[in-house]
């Protein structure tokens, strides 16, 4: 097994998770197997408790792991499906050795953080290495390591000594360590200052670790003097400092990289005889496709995260991926649910009158997955402001149990009707706790992961993704009361997705003589949609918005044929899928099950 770490300094939120992902992509290029961990050292046991004001989103893997944004990076770029293990904290590897110890498996020694939670973290990074994540039962050939946060921080110590560790343990032709710095800009002629990226290196040396590869982050290209200096205090050749200025999106990252033998340079620190891509046309052609479409789609999120849009990173990706793939532009109108509710105040007032102009003025709504019932109010007037005016709308998880509220409140005319989760005393509970989850246990306890869901033919559902059973991942703990389900249904807002029982609703949607596009789904189809291989719902969404929505044929229908699909930037070839992005150059993805690529 060979190993790649990426670590940072001198500040967090660099681009780490984007650098390892796009060196994971370019080894595949290079015909390598990859996989990928994220060590986080925080106490936490995993993300699923954590705000996602301060750590962004919670990522949900198909084993209802609940995760690291990175995570879905990874997967995104490198198209695998990566496990709960493959997220390793502090808390977890406590939570271990201390498991251990109370089972005397240390046979009486007393426990210390060297050797035995270094020999943890070790033991636990070279067992999750050999998983498969590509769903070929082949043992991965590299696996890239994300070590969260910087340099310098304590809490990180533990694991830079784990890692000095291993690096010795495995082998120095084994392991390859890139370290991702900050290049800073200052002055008015925007003078580049190398000395935070030679104090981070030096630091990184005083623990062990010594670089292959110096990343260095700059709003501008690196100068030759500045890349020079940086290789003559950190001791690593001018060749070895790579560039990685900004760029106008993500998909650009891969090419930069390449440009600068970067694979190359991580293969013969490997002694990995392969020789490198020649190019990464795709995810170039993704990168000027992003850049250069000019026709755009409004797209109003209405959520209660909207300060930061690492809360919503899943599903702004998914979004861009439809959007791409419908030819559009996407803009995303960040609507704040709580000021759709009136106001009192005179600020209150203006900031409700600003947020419904910005709402009237889009071409799709969107309510994404949420807890608490800050700003509920605000969602459910926005549902059905999309239900009567015919504005395509998405609701996902609790943006689904919205669209039950309303449609029991207006148009069942039950006045009272709510969540149990908002309102334990109301007449109506058309959405309620499911019976099996703990109400006092809080961390991994909701219907998490994977989960099978039947789809009623000739449902717009089974249009959008081209069978009747699918696989998306869930995250939540409520769900619609069956009670109501007749009533809603006679009343023509149809469930036509079920779990594999039939007594959970997973989809639910208004017919085509009802509205253009009204529909809802349990699940997070966020996190399974790829940028070569977008979410079914997210693309019949935006092709809504943007009036290209024709329900006789979608991408994933079965009646898709081969020339058809060519139209559409698909060709079919033996179980795969080959995308073109307005170029003759192709490239091979094999289609993710669920995903509604047709094979």
């Amino acid at each position: 097994m060979k190993y790649v770490l990426v670590t940072g300094g001198v500040v967090s939120g660099l681009g780490k998770g984007i650098t390892a992902s796009s060196v994971g992509r370019l080894l595949m290029e290079c015909g390598l197997s990859v996989t990928a961990i994220k060590i986080d050292p925080y106490l936490n046991i995993d993300a699923g408790c954590m705000s996602p004001y301060e750590h962004g989103e919670v990522f949900v893997l198909d084993d209802g792991g609940e995760v690291d944004l990175d995570l879905g990076n990874y997967e995104r770029f490198m198209q695998v499906n990566l496990t709960r293990d493959h997220n390793i904290t502090t808390g977890k590897v406590y939570q271990s050795v201390l498991r251990r110890e109370r089972k005397g498996d240390y046979l009486g020694k007393t426990v210390q953080i060297i050797p035995h939670v270094s020999d943890a973290v070790q033991d636990w990074i070279a067992r999750v290495a050999n998983i498969c994540v590509n769903g070929t039962n082949q043992t991965p050939d590299v696996c890239v390591i994300e070590l969260g946060g910087t340099v310098g921080d304590i809490e990180s110590m533990l694991f830079l000594e784990a890692l000095r560790q291993f690096a010795y343990r495995v082998g120095r032709d084994n392991f390859c360590h890139i370290h991702v710095s900050l290049v800073t800009v200052v002055g008015a002629v925007g003078e580049q200052k190398s000395k935070p990226t030679q104090h981070s290196v030096r630091q990184l040396r005083a623990t062990g670790l010594i670089p292959n590869i110096i990343v260095c982050r700059s709003s501008k290209r690196l100068e030759r003097s500045v890349r020079e200096k940086i290789s003559m205090f950190s001791m690593v050749p001018p060749t070895h400092v790579i560039s990685v200025h900004d760029v106008e999106n993500i998909y650009a990252v891969p090419g930069l990289l390449l440009s600068q033998n970067v694979p190359s340079l991580v293969m013969n620190a490997l002694r990995i005889n392969k020789m490198p891509p020649r190019n990464v046309l795709l995810w170039d052609q993704l990168a000027v496709k992003k850049s250069t479409i000019v026709e755009e789609t409004t797209i109003g999120i209405v959520g209660k995260y909207t300060g930061l849009e690492d809360s919503y990173i899943s599903l702004i990706k998914a979004l861009q991926a439809g959007a791409m793939h419908s030819d559009r532009k996407l803009v995303v109108k960040w609507i704040e649910s709580s000021k759709l509710e009136p106001g009192t105040k005179e600020g209150e007032r203006e900031a409700h009158d600003q947020s419904w102009d910005i709402l009237k003025s889009v071409r799709g709504i969107l309510i994404p997955g949420g807890f608490g019932d800050r700003g509920i109010e605000g969602k459910v007037l926005a549902a059905q402001y999309a239900r009567e005016n015919k504005i395509p709308y998405l609701g996902i998880c609790l943006g689904m149990q919205i669209m039950v509220i309303e449609f029991a409140r207006n148009v069942l005319k039950l006045a009272k009707a709510n969540s149990a989760e908002f309102d334990k005393d109301a007449k109506h509970q058309v959405v309620v706790f499911m019976p099996e989850i703990s109400q006092t246990e809080m961390g991994g306890n909701m219907r998490l992961g994977n989960r099978v869901c039947n789809l009623r033919k000739n449902s717009l559902a089974h249009l959008l993704y081209g069978k009747t059973e699918i696989f998306e991942r869930h995250r939540h703990r409520y769900e619609v009361n069956e009670q109501y389900i007749q009533d809603l249904e006679n009343s023509r807002l149809l469930f036509t997705g079920k779990d594999s029982m039939g007594v959970r609703m997973e989809v639910t949607e208004l017919s085509k003589n009802e509205h253009p596009f009204y529909f809802g789904c349990q699940f997070h189809p966020e996190f399974k949609s790829r940028p070569l291989v977008p979410s079914p719902p997210f693309v019949g969404f935006v092709k809504a918005a943007s009036g290209q929505l024709n329900r006789k044929f979608l991408p994933g229908s079965p009646r898709l044929n081969a020339k058809e699909a060519e139209k559409h930037g698909v060709r079919l070839m033996n179980g795969s899928a080959k995308f073109q992005l307005k170029s003759n150059v192709e490239s091979t993805s094999t289609a993710d099950p669920g995903c509604g690529v047709p094979s």
